[in-house]
């Protein structure tokens, strides 16, 4: 007879108690696992799987939401430190589970392992460590080997020719993008840029009382073009904001954009502007960016820097669903400040909807064909 040395006696009788427990709680018993519903459970995109990615290098993932809450470098009202939050509140309706989208004929997030890697921690007073600590952020999760639960998309594209994560960030207001473009030019060489917004945001970048003044939410992009990180490909949507003159578009097209502005939809339709933003791209490396203003501020009213005449929210996603196939390496959504949101919280549901159809972006190789039935009539019969 064999007998269990006395040290691991007290262990193997408190698995055996923790397996009876479980097996006679009235909760389990009668109800099953203790699941989260869509106004409870902790805070994250979807109520997606929260990690701290930075700190947990062992957790592997094919997309990661990322939270950038910085606002420092804003021209007019500050607040979209709060976005992440703000997004994240938004999307509590949303779930991995129930994530296929009728108009996308997917689920995104079965398609690929997608977790929140929660927030990098930027400092609120010194803008230029922020900058760098969000461009290192960005370049630690970049680094990091893929889940593989997604088809290889970008190891053609890569420099080094390796299948690289794709990264959703949450903003903040729009500087954030200068430090990205930064990471993912080590990895991708120079990218074009799909932006989504009111603004040209290629000011000439002047200089100041300091060299990090000439780094704000409006200049960000001419900074990248004179760093080289950006193709001469790259092309703005839904432009719409005032300019001290026309020269302002000849330096913007010396950045490397085209220009679509938020009154073309009327004239050439939602299918044009796709056609010519996919064009325009072609089969280079694409960041999108999409600022909440490009939307008209009766639907989305939690930004810094409010235009009217927007572009709505079914128009835009509209538009999104055009550019499926693209080379997407990285996206994100800025400029989201709920202090001016409205009851509703609309701004927020709105930016996590968007949201969401960047993960489709990242997932599917062309624009869903829906097939619209047509319901059979008398005539038909006859």
């Amino acid at each position: 007879m064999r007998y269990l040395p006395l040290a691991l006696i007290p262990v193997v009788y408190a698995q055996q108690h923790a397996f009876e427990t479980k097996q006679q709680e009235p909760w389990t018993t009668k109800y099953g696992t203790q699941t989260d519903l869509s106004y409870t459970g902790p805070l994250s995109y979807s109520h997606l799987p929260y990690t701290r990615c930075l700190d947990d290098p062992s957790t592997t993932f094919d997309i990661a939401v990322l939270g950038m809450p910085f606002d420092t470098a804003t021209s007019h009202r500050p607040g979209a430190r709060f976005g992440p939050y703000a997004i994240r509140s938004g999307s509590r309706r949303q779930f991995a589970a129930d994530g296929y989208a009728l108009n996308w004929m997917t689920n995104p997030y079965a398609r690929a392992e997608v977790i929140d890697c929660g927030d990098v921690p930027v400092s609120p007073y010194d803008n230029a460590l922020a900058i760098d600590q969000m461009e290192t952020a960005y370049t630690t999760l970049l680094a990091r080997p893929v889940n593989g639960s997604a088809t290889t998309r970008t190891a053609k594209l890569a420099r080094d020719g390796v299948e690289h994560p794709r990264i959703l960030t949450l903003g903040g207001d729009h500087t954030i993008v200068l430090p990205i473009l930064r990471s993912l030019h080590q990895v991708y060489g120079p990218i074009s840029v799909i932006h989504f917004d009111a603004h040209i945001d290629t000011w000439p970048s002047l200089g100041g009382v300091t060299e990090q003044s000439r780094v704000t939410h409006g200049t960000f992009f001419t900074l990248a073009f004179e760093e080289g990180l950006m193709s001469n490909t790259s092309i703005h949507a839904g432009i719409r904001n005032k300019l001290q003159g026309p020269e302002l578009i000849e330096h913007d097209e010396e950045v490397g954009f085209e220009l679509i502005m938020a009154d073309d939809i009327d004239d050439i339709g939602t299918d044009e502007i796709v056609k010519h933003i996919r064009q325009r791209i072609g089969n280079s490396p694409v960041y999108l960016s999409f600022d909440i203003d490009t939307i008209d501020p009766g639907q989305a009213p939690a930004t810094g820097t409010p235009e009217p005449a927007g572009w709505t929210g079914r128009e835009t996603k509209r538009i999104l669903r055009g550019l499926a196939g693209l080379n997407f390496v990285g996206a994100d959504i800025v400029e989201v400040a709920p202090a001016y949101d409205n009851a509703g919280d609309i701004t927020g549901i709105l930016a996590a909807g968007l949201a969401d159809d960047f993960l489709a972006l990242f997932v599917t190789d062309e624009p869903p064909k829906r097939q619209v039935r047509r319901k059979r009539t008398l005539t038909d019969e006859l």
